[in-house]
C-alpha cells in the first residue's frame, strides 16, 4: 500500500513531498520525490499521544474511548487504569487491558501505585507490590509505574511506596509523578527517588523548579484542570522534556477534540515552532515511554495521520499499524459490546441521615476554582435552621455529601462554594480517587434523592430538579464507565451537563468539577466518606471553626 503526501520529519526538521510504501503494518520505505512540500497536498506526520490520561475518566470503556479519539489524530495513550483499580483492584487493571485488545488502537497502561490513594478514605480494593510485580511480568501492556501521589510518603521513606518505585525501576519502567506545588529541596528528593514526570503544575515557576532537577512536564488541560495557558511559555525553550496530555476528559470534550487541539493553539502562539511542537505531541512520549508506535521511519509501525493543510490541521485519516482506523471524521474502529463489572455494595438512603446538627456558628467552607482540582478554604456565618445547619443558596454555600458505596456507613457531610445551584442537586458515583458517591445540592430531599437514583442504577451522574424533574446517564462498569455507543454516552452527558447548568450551576464542567472535591491529594479543603480533610495539613478537620479553635 502507498501514501502519498507531504511527509513531515520531525527529527530532520523537514516536509518533503513523497511516498510512503506500507506493508505489514509497517514502514517499508519513505521515497522522496521532492525537496519541498507540494501544494494541494495533504501532509504525513506521527499520530499525537496522550501522555497522561486516565481512561475511565471519559466514562468510557477502551473501546469506545479509541473510537472517538482516533478521529482526532490519536494513535496511543499513556493511561492509569487508577480510577477502576480504586473500585476492583488488580482485577480492573486487568478488565482495561483485556478491553483494549478489541481495538488496534495503542494503549500503554501503568501499574496503579496508590491503590487507596490515601488511608483516609475507603476504597474498594488494594493493588500492593506484589500485584504491581505480577503486573509487570504478565502483561506487556503494563509500561510504567502510574502517579506516585503519595509524594509525603516517598519523602518520609514509606516503605510500601518505595518498594513500588524499586520493583518499577527493576523491570526497567518510567515511574509517573505526582506532585502538586511541590518546590524546591523536597521537588528534589523526590525526583531523585526515582519520579520523572510531572502533570500536576500549575504555574510556570513550579514547573521551573522541576524541570531544572531533570523532570519531565506535562502540559494539562482536560476538562477540568486547565494548565496549558500557565505552561505553555516553557515550549520554546524545554520542548524536549514536555509532553501534552488531557489527564481527565469528559465524553463531549472528547468529541469535540483531543491532542490535536493542543497543538493548533500551540501553533497559534508559536507559528513557527512547528517541529518543536510536533515533537511534544507526538515524539516525546513514544521515546520516554517506550511506546511501541512508529515516529515516520522506515521500519517503523506504520502509525500516522493525513492532515489537510498547517493551517487548520485538520485531521483526514489515521492510521494504525497501516490500517485506516478513521477518516474524514469518522471512526473505523467497530462498535463492540463491553462486560459488565461492578463493586457497589451501599443501601438506599433517607433525608435524615444528610442532617447537620449545629455545633457552632462559622463553618469551614470548600471554595471550588473552575478549571483547577485545587480549592480553597474558606471560612463563613453557618446558615442555621431549627438547630440544623443548611444551605444557605442566596450566598451559593451549599451542602455537600459524600456517602461510602462500598458498604452502609454515615454520609459525610460538608459545604461548599461556586456551584451556584439555586434549586436540586447534582451527584456522581465517579468521584476521584475511590469513587464513592458525592453530591452537592439546595436541600436533603434533593440530595438523598439524587444519591438513591446512583445507588439504585449502582452507578452514574444525576441531578434533580426543585420540581422533581431527573436526569440520569447510568454507567454500570464499576460505577463509573458505560459500554454503551461512545457518541451516545456523550450526548446524554451534554444533556444532563445542561441540565445541571439550568439549575444554576456556573462551572465549565459541573461534574467534573465535582468529581474531584473527594480527591485528598490535591489541596486544599476536600471531603472524603470519613469526613472533611485538610490537604496541606494531611489530616482530618472539623466543618465547625469554634471546634477547631
Amino acid at each position: 500500500m502507498q501514501v502519498i503526501g507531504n511527509i513531515i520529519n520531525i527529527f530532520e526538521k523537514t516536509i518533503k513531498y513523497g511516498i510512503l510504501e506500507i506493508q505489514d503494518g509497517k514502514i517499508s520505505s519513505i521515497k522522496i520525490l521532492a525537496e519541498e512540500a507540494a501544494s494541494n497536498t495533504p501532509y504525513i506526520l506521527p499520530g499525537f499521544v496522550d501522555a497522561h490520561v486516565h481512561v475511565e475518566s471519559s466514562m468510557l470503556t477502551p473501546v469506545q474511548f479509541a473510537r472517538l479519539a482516533v478521529v482526532h489524530g490519536t494513535v496511543s495513550t499513556v493511561s492509569d487504569p487508577h480510577e477502576i483499580g480504586n473500585v476492583l483492584g488488580k482485577a480492573g487493571v486487568e478488565y482495561m487491558i483485556h478491553n483494549a485488545r478489541q481495538t488496534p488502537f495503542k494503549f500503554c497502561f501503568g501499574a496503579p501505585s496508590c491503590v487507596p490513594a490515601t488511608t483516609f478514605e475507603t476504597a474498594g480494593a488494594i493493588i500492593t507490590p506484589s500485584d504491581i510485580e505480577e503486573l509487570f511480568q504478565q502483561y506487556e501492556e503494563i509500561g510504567y509505574l502510574a502517579e506516585v501521589m503519595n509524594f509525603p510518603g516517598v519523602l518520609n521513606g514509606d516503605e510500601d511506596m518505595l518498594a513500588k518505585i524499586a520493583l518499577a525501576k527493576s523491570y526497567n519502567k518510567p515511574v509517573d509523578g505526582h506532585a502538586p506545588g511541590l518546590r524546591g529541596d523536597a521537588a528534589r528528593k523526590y525526583i531523585e527517588a526515582g519520579c520523572q514526570t510531572d502533570h500536576e503544575c500549575f504555574t510556570e515557576e513550579e514547573a521551573l523548579d522541576k524541570l531544572k532537577y531533570g523532570m519531565k512536564i506535562l502540559i494539562r488541560e482536560g476538562s477540568a484542570a486547565k494548565n496549558f495557558e500557565a505552561l505553555i511559555g516553557l515550549l520554546p525553550e524545554y520542548y524536549n522534556e514536555l509532553m501534552f496530555c488531557s489527564d481527565d476528559k469528559h465524553p463531549d470534550n472528547l468529541v469535540e477534540g483531543h491532542i490535536n487541539l493542543l497543538v493548533k493553539r500551540a501553533l497559534s502562539k508559536h507559528p513557527s515552532l512547528l517541529f518543536e511542537i510536533l515533537k511534544v505531541a507526538c515524539v516525546n512520549p513514544v521515546l520516554h515511554y517506550q511506546l511501541p508506535v512508529g515516529l515516520l521511519r522506515e521500519g517503523d509501525n506504520a502509525d500516522f495521520i493525513l492532515i489537510e493543510n498547517l493551517q487548520n490541521f485538520e485531521i483526514l485519516q489515521t492510521y494504525i499499524s497501516g490500517k485506516i482506523v478513521a477518516e474524514n471524521g469518522i471512526s473505523k474502529i467497530p462498535n463492540l459490546p463491553s462486560e459488565v463489572v461492578n463493586h457497589f455494595e451501599c443501601n438506599f438512603k433517607t433525608a435524615e441521615q444528610f442532617q447537620v446538627k449545629a455545633e457552632g456558628e462559622r463553618i469551614q467552607v470548600i471554595e471550588v476554582l473552575d478549571g483547577q482540582l485545587i480549592t480553597l478554604r474558606l471560612e463563613c456565618p453557618a446558615l442555621v435552621k431549627d438547630g440544623l445547619v443548611v444551605s444557605d443558596v442566596k450566598n451559593d454555600i451549599l451542602k455537600i455529601a459524600v456517602v461510602n458505596r462500598y458498604h452502609d456507613a454515615p454520609p459525610a457531610i460538608g459545604f461548599i462554594k461556586n456551584f451556584g445551584l439555586k434549586q436540586g442537586a447534582i451527584g456522581s458515583s465517579v468521584a476521584h480517587d475511590s469513587h464513592n458517591i458525592i453530591v452537592v445540592g439546595v436541600d436533603d430531599e434533593a440530595i438523598t434523592e439524587v444519591v438513591n437514583m446512583i445507588i439504585k442504577a449502582r452507578g452514574g451522574v444525576a441531578a434533580i430538579s426543585g420540581k422533581g424533574v431527573k436526569n440520569l446517564l447510568k454507567l454500570p462498569i464499576a460505577g463509573i464507565m458505560s459500554g454503551e455507543d461512545g457518541y451516545l454516552v456523550a450526548k446524554e452527558y451534554s444533556a444532563i451537563d445542561r441540565f445541571a447548568k439550568d439549575l444554576g450551576c456556573t462551572l465549565n464542567s459541573p461534574f467534573m468539577s465535582l468529581s474531584f472535591m473527594a480527591l485528598l491529594v490535591i489541596p486544599n479543603l476536600k471531603l472524603s466518606d470519613f469526613g472533611l480533610f485538610d490537604g496541606e495539613k494531611f489530616s482530618f478537620t472539623s466543618l465547625f471553626i469554634e471546634k477547631i479553635n
